[in-house]
């Protein structure tokens, strides 16, 4: 009698099982599904070479916005400024609309209005009621073909941009990443910060603002994003008729190698509570194959706040050791992407007393991803990618960002369905292959703001950059 009821309960657990799988099948299935029925990113490029590029949602509200191939990089070291002092100038009036008008105009819209300018990108961006989207990309087209530069607007933005560089300063994870840029790309283009430096804002006027629209403002390198309730058909029928008459660009614009430099920068100041520092290897760039394998790498080191908590309970094993001996008060691994280069690293967060500790257990994790991460580790990053990548893509604006982003890196965007697998794609022989190619013996490039004494010196740094073995 025990052994027929023994039997029923390992049949019982078989059956159950298989149950399990087949529900884990179905989400799975699920998922693939939705993925594929997300509305597919329609692409039409215009015969002066602008690109009109929208996923139509059916939302009552829609994000359109004009991408720039064009930022910080695409300066040198006499107008390095420019780009962001002209995102200034853009809401400032234009020839048909003084700056009260636009700003009245898009209020009675109920619209939001935004820019930015990355190192290299400047984006130009609106969120409004769909039925408002053929005066949205009216409005920018005004923008950035008759913005009216006067020089009254440009002496009063000349002190705002000073007080924004103010602001900045006192952000310390700001002044880090740009001080790990200047040394690591130190002679070149991607060593220069987006706002520039002071003695550049103070002499910028019309003529510098001139030149870079009319060198760098081609229809080639614009694309015109749309996320939300919009029709594509619409949409390029506005682009002719607001874009059209943009000046296409005879030759793609040449992108000048910027050569990475294995070196630091240590700014001490001991008046400060905390010491901030950052540490990255050369990355690649947005369209190279290694570039899903360094985001798994990235994703397993990953993230950690004190104020998260979570101690021995933290996957990530920097956020275990972080935790459980009071290594620091936060860190943030980044992969970092441009077109033909890229920072792979991480930025934390200490007490004076633990830059050492915390640095030898950060290259420790990283020769641990050279040589033996597990199977388990990189299935969990690599669903944790794939989370945060689809929560990155929560409404229309994010949406129209990466849909602008993509055209501009990619000439296409890579669906989801596409990326998942590329992602699924990765296996621990890939992550080890990059880690070794990109991490291990390398020179790295560090940047250190705050009381930074006991950080160990770079010749010790580099030293802990390869294990010896037997």
């Amino acid at each position: 009698m025990a052994l027929r009821v023994i039997g029923v309960t390992q049949n019982m657990r078989t059956f159950m099982r298989g149950v399990d799988m087949i529900k884990r099948y179905k989400s799975a299935a699920t998922l693939q599904k939705t993925l594929l029925n997300i509305p597919a990113t329609q692409v039409t490029k215009l015969d002066n070479g602008l690109r009109v590029a929208s996923e139509d949602s059916g939302a009552s509200t829609a994000t359109v916005g004009l991408w720039i191939d064009a930022g910080s990089r695409s300066e040198n070291e006499k107008n390095n400024g420019v780009a962001h002092f002209l995102e200034h100038m853009a809401f400032k009036g234009t020839a048909k609309r003084s700056q009260t008008d636009l700003e009245l105009e898009v209020e009675n819209l109920g619209a939001h209005l935004n820019a930015y300018t990355s190192r290299e990108q400047t984006v130009f961006y609106a969120k409004c009621l769909s039925k408002d989207v053929p005066k949205a990309v009216e409005i920018l087209a005004d923008i950035i073909q008759n913005s009216k530069l006067g020089e009254a607007e440009i002496a009063r933005e000349r002190s705002v941009i000073l007080r924004e560089m103010q602001e900045v300063e006192s952000n310390l994870q700001e002044v880090v990443f740009d001080h790990l840029h200047a040394t690591a790309y130190q002679g070149t283009p991607l060593g220069q910060t987006i706002l520039g430096p002071t003695k550049n804002i103070q002499s910028i006027g019309k003529s510098d603002l001139t030149d870079y629209i009319q060198t760098h403002y081609k229809a080639s390198r614009i694309v015109l994003a749309a996320a939300g309730g919009v029709k594509h058909d619409d949409l390029v029928k506005l682009a002719c008729g607001s874009l059209g008459g943009l000046e296409a660009s005879v030759l793609p614009p040449e992108v000048t190698p910027c050569r990475f430099t294995g070196s630091e920068v240590r700014v001490r100041d001991d008046s400060l509570p905390l010491a901030h520092v950052a540490i990255a290897v050369e990355g690649c760039g947005w369209t190279d194959q290694d570039n899903i394998p360094l985001m798994v790498a990235n994703t397993l080191v990953g993230a950690w706040d004190r104020s998260q908590g979570g101690g021995a309970n933290n996957a990530s094993n920097l956020a275990r050791a972080s935790a459980e001996d009071n290594l620091c008060h936060s860190f943030q691994s980044f992969n970092t992407c441009y077109k033909d280069t890229g920072l792979w690293g991480i930025y934390f967060v200490c007490d004076p007393l633990q830059c050492e500790d915390m640095l030898f257990n950060v290259q420790t994790e990283w020769m641990r991803l050279c040589t033996m991460v597990t199977e388990a580790e990189v299935e969990r990053a690599k669903n944790l990618l794939k989370t945060n990548m689809l929560l990155q893509l929560d409404g229309t604006t994010p949406i129209c960002e990466d849909i602008g982003r993509q055209i501009l890196c990619y000439n296409r965007r890579i669906p989801l369905h596409e990326l998942e697998q590329r992602i699924d794609a990765v296996s621990v022989g890939n992550v080890r292959d990059v880690a070794m190619k990109y991490i291990y013996d390398r020179c790295p490039a560090v940047a250190a703001v705050g009381p930074v004494e006991n950080l160990p010196d770079y010749n010790r740094i580099r030293s802990s950059m390869y294990w010896l073995r037997v």
